[in-house]
């Protein structure tokens, strides 16, 4: 799908304003947490916010404290019309490949939206295998609002995830390192050996 430029030239020169601007509303931003670790799930929000609402200090998820993002979730979730996570196991991203698996999560995210969008933005190289157009950004989370919003909400719903494995596993310290390749994890693997969510296919955990 084409980016259209904005009739009104003082618009902010942002992919919402653009598209609100043409009427394509409501607008689904998509984006995903969780790609590199050696465990757990991916984990993806589709959120569709009022149009012309920002949320101030929402940014790339990764760029954000601990604290800070749990505070903006909480105010992205308070005026969100709506959101929902698509969540993607280990067992069936060894099974898929990561790349595969992190859309399907993106897709199962925007499926579970209770609004239908006209038009979805999706962080990445590649769209997720939806029917609604969808215009695909690299580093979206820089380049569009609801993307980098997503993005909060799906890292504190992984981090959740980590969390209650943790309760399960607690020999790993996935409330630590949330999965991914740390010193400390890789030695609990080599002391353990895998469990059964961490991704038997990824390069480290056997």
């Amino acid at each position: 799908m084409k980016l259209i430029k904005p009739k009104n030239k003082t618009a902010p020169d942002t992919c919402e304003a653009v598209l609100h601007e043409y009427g394509l509303s409501p607008i689904a931003g998509v984006d995903e947490a969780g790609r590199g670790p050696l465990a757990g799930p991916v984990v993806a929000c589709g959120l569709i916010l009022p149009p012309g609402v920002v949320i101030e200090g929402v940014n790339d998820s990764k760029k954000l404290s601990q604290s800070r993002r749990a505070s903006l979730a909480k105010e992205i979730t308070a005026v969100a019309l709506s959101y929902s996570y698509g969540i993607v196991d280990a067992a069936t991203i060894d099974t898929l490949n990561i790349h595969q698996a992190s859309l399907l999560a993106m897709a199962q995210a925007i499926d579970g939206l209770r609004l239908t969008p006209k038009v979805v933005l999706a962080d990445g190289k590649f769209p997720p295998p939806i029917s609604i157009p969808t215009i695909y950004l690299i580093k979206g989370d820089e380049a569009s609002h609801l993307v980098a919003a997503a993005s909060i909400l799906a890292k504190e719903a992984r981090d959740e995830i980590m969390q209650n494995f943790h309760q399960v596993y607690p020999m790993y310290g996935f409330d630590k390192h949330k999965g991914y390749g740390t010193k400390a994890h890789k030695e609990a693997l080599k002391q353990h050996g895998p469990c059964p969510v961490h991704r038997i296919s990824f390069k480290g955990v056997l």
